[in-house]
């Protein structure tokens, strides 16, 4: 699997992305890396009507990947 960009962003600019920016930025990064059907879910519900970008923002500060949103 190709590396993208997103992966190569620092700790804190991906944190940053994510508090303000959760949907389109969790979104596109997960259609690249390919789960598109969840990805444009993310996109579209605005991460989980709200859900999802608590559990991104939470994932984030343990460092942990919760694997069936990622």
């Amino acid at each position: 699997m190709a590396r993208t960009e997103i992966y190569k962003l620092g700790w804190l600019v991906k944190f940053i992305l994510t508090i303000f920016f959760d949907p389109l930025f969790q979104g596109i990064n997960r259609i690249l890396r390919g789960k598109v059907i969840i990805g444009l879910i993310w996109i579209f519900t605005v991460g989980l009507l709200g859900i999802g970008w608590l559990i991104d923002i939470v994932t984030m500060l343990i460092h942990k990947d919760i694997k069936f949103l990622a």
